[in-house]
């Protein structure tokens, strides 16, 4: 079982109250009143601390000149003034050794795009306050905005001459009324104007309400000027188009079907004439055909899809189609993991493409005509800055490939692989890390109590770890569900482990990585028996001996933060929990959730209102009559994915009971509450304080400690 262990000397741990005292925090009654003060003074080697995450820096969005020499990537941060994630353009010369910035400033910018022949970089940024698409002259290294756009384009695409760039852009519908209100008098103040709305799919995640409209093609001279619509129609154009080798027409993911909003997972690959805006299928099957990406002779298409067979977890593969005879092939068909960000290399002889397996983001290669994948890379990650989550990217010039390369104790770092080797470029978090002593990770597997199940775990020690002593233990489950941990670095479990816990993280049955018949176990059966797999976890560290069982912590967020409702449930072996932005009630969660139509046709047999009871019995709130242990909710006021009206449910359910209960609202916060920087660590610091408010001494038994069947 593979230790994975910083080699700096163990200092002494510093319990909860000195942590908070070193970031200026003050615990009222166990809860945690946040105050971002640096340090006083500096230790060497110390635990990681709040403040540090501000001084993190991670590299993502890697993008190789098309000569392979020199490299562009987004150099990210937390804006502690502005409580933001930051990014800004840096260059990586190959040749030269050297790294410099190519922007500055409080603005963040967006990932770049080389030009075919390498001459210019292009990119949106929203330097002079709103987002526009800017591009750089690398002979000269003068910049300049080319749009003046009211709204944010995406997905920008060269030309393969240089002379366009192609890119998606909302455009709005009128809206529909129904009722015209008299005139306002001069000078009156009315209220806000009602909102008629009549859409699917009306607010989403992360962006709140929606206008109506549709995401279109556009192209835009690469010199400036006035973009011009392409697309047309009530259709969403998805992802990046991409030029044919003619310059002619644009290929992308899309969906002219009359009912699309009410299917979310289909669409087809579509031909888009430049000329006209005509449209033609070039795939036709039940699922989805996305990210198509042209082979550099420009006669063939690798794209992602699957056959849609309503499951809540169906893995993409990876497809070749001859745009010559419009016939598709399958690559790999027996490749049982889910295939994302196909490549191609410089001669057309490999696809590239990155997939999960076992809790690690790799990077493969298949031979164009079909045969054995090829894993080249297993440390592609380190962009999720929260728990560990995937994330990353790479990109492909001749048999180069620029990766985000992590690790369990370090951030994304700047990655080549050059004639088979792997090397890393940057050392972003020099000035920070080599004088913090992080966590050991170490991988466990165990099996499952209900049927012996493989299940792979993670366990993050405290940084002066001895095991003699008996420490709490944290076990913190990961969302999706479909989803996975892994060994990459996470700045809140270390955090965890700062204050003391040993902390568990483990992917039962239903996470990704695994292949498909390990996620199908939760096929509309979720929660389930991953409530076994996670327990038979814990019990496999506190027969280890270094964990008091009286001092059993949980937390999880989104479906960690099901079943954290849903153990409680079952059992009172857990001290406290913490359920974060959690799903309580199925029927509430379909009808209130932003993709409801993929929830309710996907997650489940029927719609709510024909089989109420499948809904029910997988509700957290069917159990809570059973539920003794103090339970904090954390959710963004914003949250649109898993409303707040689901922790308002379970809130109110405790307090009715009389089972000690708080709620922890987040203002302006969607589903990703570690967006801001602050709200990431109000999270983790009131976590940690719901918890010390009901720590015991070792050995201290909890008020109960039944398990119900």
């Amino acid at each position: 079982m593979p230790l994975l262990q910083p080699p700096a000397r163990r200092p002494a741990l510093l319990d909860l109250t000195q942590m908070l005292a070193r970031v200026g925090a003050a615990v009222v009654g166990g809860i945690v009143g946040l105050a971002l003060a640096l340090p006083a003074c500096a230790e060497a080697p110390s635990p990681l601390m709040p403040p540090d995450i501000f001084e993190l820096e991670w590299a993502s969005q890697p993008e190789l000149s098309p000569d392979g020499r020199q490299l562009v990537y987004l150099r990210n941060h937390f804006d502690r003034m502005n409580d933001l994630r930051r990014g800004h353009l840096w260059l990586l010369d190959l040749q030269r050794d050297t790294h410099r910035p190519l922007t500055t400033g409080r603005s963040g910018d967006g990932p770049a795009l080389w030009s075919p022949n390498g001459d210019r970089l292009v990119w949106v940024s929203a330097r002079d306050g709103s987002s526009q698409v800017w591009v750089r002259w690398m002979d000269s290294g003068e910049s300049a905005q080319l749009t003046q756009l009211e709204r944010s384009p995406s997905n920008l695409s060269w030309s393969p001459d240089g002379r366009w760039l192609a890119f998606t852009l909302q455009v709005p519908e009128a809206p529909s009324s129904l009722a015209t209100l008299p005139a306002k008098p001069e000078g009156a103040t009315w209220a806000p104007a009602a909102k008629l709305i009549e859409d699917v799919g009306y607010r989403a995640d992360g962006r709140g309400y929606l206008e109506a409209g549709y995401s279109h093609l556009f192209v835009l001279s690469a010199e400036g000027g006035t973009p011009r619509q392409i697309s047309q129609g009530k259709v969403n154009h998805r992802g990046r188009p991409v030029w044919t080798a003619d310059g002619k027409a644009l290929l992308v993911s899309a969906n002219y079907a009359d009912n699309a909003k009410l299917n979310p997972m289909e669409s087809e690959l579509y031909r888009i004439e430049i000329a006209d805006g005509r449209a033609t299928a070039l795939t036709q099957r039940v699922g989805p055909d996305m990210q198509p990406v042209l082979s550099p002779d420009g006669k063939s298409v690798a794209y992602l899809g699957f056959d849609d067979r309503r499951m809540g977890y169906q893995q993409t593969g990876l497809y070749v189609l001859d745009l010559s005879t419009g016939n598709s092939r399958a690559l790999a068909a027996d490749f049982d993991y889910a295939v994302e960000s196909p490549s191609w290399d410089g001669r057309g002889r490999f696809i590239y493409f990155s997939f999960d397996r076992q809790g690690k983001t790799r990077i493969g290669r298949i031979p164009a005509g079909g045969g054995k994948v090829e894993e080249l890379v297993d440390d592609l990650g380190g962009t999720a800055m929260g728990r560990p989550y995937p994330g990353g990217s790479f990109s492909v010039a001749g048999e180069r490939v620029a990766y985000t390369r992590g690790t369990a104790l370090a951030p994304a770092e700047v990655g080549l692989i050059d004639r088979g080797r792997a090397r890393t470029l940057t050392d972003l978090n020099a000035d920070l890390l080599p004088h913090r002593q992080l966590g050991a990770v170490e991988e466990i597997w165990t099996q499952s109590s209900h049927d012996g199940l493989d299940i792979q775990s993670w366990v993050v020690l405290p940084p002066d770890f001895d095991p003699a002593k008996k420490y709490p233990l944290l076990l913190e489950i990961h969302g999706g569900p479909y989803a996975n941990y892994g060994p990459r670095f996470a700045p809140e479990v270390q955090l965890y482990a700062s204050a003391g816990y040993v902390v568990l993280y483990s992917n039962p049955r239903g996470s990704s990585s695994y292949g498909q018949a390990f996620a199908d176990h939760i096929h509309h059966n979720y929660p389930s028996q991953d409530y076994d797999d996670l327990i038979s976890a814990v019990d496999a560290v506190i027969a280890r001996g270094y964990v008091d069982p009286q001092q059993l912590y949980v937390t999880g967020g989104s479906g960690g933060g099901v079943l954290t409702a849903w153990i409680i449930g079952k059992t009172d072996r857990f001290r406290a929990a913490v359920v974060a932005k959690p799903v309580i009630n199925w029927t509430s969660f379909v009808l209130t959730a932003d993709f409801y139509p993929l929830f309710s046709q996907y997650w489940f047999p029927a719609m709510p209102w024909e089989d109420p009871m499948h809904y029910w019995k997988r509700s957290p709130l069917s159990l809570v009559g059973q539920v003794n242990t103090p339970t904090m909710l954390v959710t963004g006021e914003d949250d649109y994915r898993t409303p707040i009206s689901e922790t308002e449910q379970y809130y109110q359910a405790l307090k009715l009971r009389g089972v000690p209960a708080a709620m922890l609202r987040i203002p302006g916060a969607g589903h990703g509450i570690n967006a801001r920087p602050s709200h990431l660590l109000a999270q983790v610091l009131n976590t940690l304080g719901w918890f010390e408010r009901y720590r015991g001494e070792a050995g201290d038994r909890p008020a109960a400690a039944t398990e119900t069947p």
